[in-house]
């Protein structure tokens, strides 16, 4: 009496747990939140990523994310250091939470995040250190992200991992701190993942030129013929005149997991509809004149986010094959002792066998750069929302002045959620 007592307790756990919220559900309130009251997603994300479990990792970084569109950078940078450590931990799967998983669903192992979130980690951070005017300890994010992009190549992780905005940011970062030679391997490694940057060709023969690699200077004058070699890129006394403005936007809603109807079992990708394609910034200085340019596209979230979970479906089939298997083995045992309790236990465990839906879903679809080289002074700066036709849609920075000061760069940040 006593063992069917157990039996039928433990089948209501996983009635009940069949029937619990979704990831997706859970941060929805907060997500809609933070296109207009970023400070009330803060306080929606905080207690998720204060509790400790297997979920927090994935709400500490969206709320490490809520933070930075808060302008809490110091605190969105405390909580992506924190997410950071979670994620770099290896043996993070007990042995009762891999049983569990294959008895009920993938949901109840640890999350880890995906390679490409582990990189955006330190990529995001850098921002908020940029944001602060630490660029010291942007450059360190930086160097992190390398180390970290290194190791995947090592370990022969899928090239789509590589990514084209952190190794660019990097090279910007490096740049601007005189590193000439590493600006150069990062622009070049930039290049290789996303050779369709259209201002790449520009860089390359640029910081080829700063670092003195002069046999690289002619390979890429010669692939790029139509770029003209610049003043300042050559002159010392030119470019100690100027500074540049370097935007980075982040646009849109990344893809969210949703079950697939079909088999409910596994997750797929829905994109987020963004009416707002690209941003445009606004530059005039103090006489009034007035210089804009348009943000250009170098890393799809939507693209890799895809490319991912296209290259975990075979375990997470796997896995699911196997849980399946333990479910059978399970409700086999209970059927032995209580024929109908069996059955329950087998439909019970069914139910509660559902796709995995967390993810960093507070992601934008796209990084998005634009730089301007300007002469030394103060800019009234503004930065804009385009829709897919070039239309004002919003303006995502409000008027504001920059300094612009000689052989350094100012950065901007932007994040659109429409």
């Amino acid at each position: 009496m006593l063992n069917a007592l157990r039996i039928t307790l433990a089948i209501s756990v996983v009635i009940l747990t069949s029937g619990c919220a979704t990831y997706q559900s859970e941060v929805d309130t907060a997500r809609r939140s933070l296109r207009d009251n970023p400070e009330q997603a803060v306080e929606l994300l905080k207690p998720k990523a204060e509790a400790e479990g297997r979920d927090q990792l994935v709400y500490l970084l969206d709320y490490a994310t809520a933070l930075q569109a808060a302008g809490r950078f110091e605190e969105s940078a405390r909580a992506f250091l924190q997410a950071e450590r979670l994620a770099d931990l290896k043996d993070y799967h007990s042995v009762s939470q891999v049983a569990a998983s294959l008895a009920l669903s993938e949901e109840m192992v640890q999350y880890k995040g995906d390679d490409f979130e582990k990189v955006l980690i330190n990529g995001l951070n850098a921002i908020n250190y940029l944001e602060m005017g630490q660029f010291e300890n942007a450059v360190v994010q930086v160097r992190a992200v390398n180390n970290k992009l290194n190791a995947l190549r090592t370990d022969e992780r899928p090239a789509f991992n590589q990514s084209p905005f952190a190794f660019y940011l990097g090279a910007v970062l490096f740049e601007a701190d005189r590193d000439f030679d590493n600006a150069y391997i990062l622009y070049t490694k930039a290049y290789e993942v996303a050779p369709q940057y259209p201002p790449l060709r520009a860089d390359l023969i640029r910081a080829a030129l700063q670092a003195q690699r002069a046999d690289q200077v002619e390979r890429w004058k010669k692939q790029f013929p139509d770029i003209e070699i610049r003043p300042e890129w050559k002159d010392r006394k030119v470019r100690d005149q100027l500074g540049e403005m370097v935007l980075i936007f982040q646009q849109g809603w990344g893809p969210r997991k949703a079950q697939r109807p079909e088999a409910p079992r596994y997750p797929k990708l829905v994109p987020v509809g963004s009416i707002i394609r690209k941003a445009r910034v606004h530059l005039t200085n103090e006489k009034g004149e007035t210089q804009s340019i348009d943000s250009s596209l170098i890393y799809s979230i939507e693209d890799i986010a895809v490319k991912a979970l296209e290259d975990d479906y075979s375990r997470l089939v796997a896995s699911r094959v196997g849980g399946v298997a333990t479910k059978a083995v399970l409700a086999d045992q209970v059927r032995q002792k209580n024929e109908a309790l069996g059955q329950l236990a087998w439909i019970a465990m069914n139910m509660a066998d559902r796709a995995d839906l967390r993810q960093w879903s507070t992601l934008p679809a796209s990084f998005q750069l634009a730089r301007k080289s300007l002469p030394t002074g103060r800019y009234k700066v503004r930065v804009e929302g385009l829709d897919l036709y070039g239309n004002h849609i919003a303006d995502l920075i409000a008027e504001r002045e920059i300094k612009v000061e000689a052989r350094k760069k100012v950065f901007v940040n932007a994040r659109s959620f429409d």
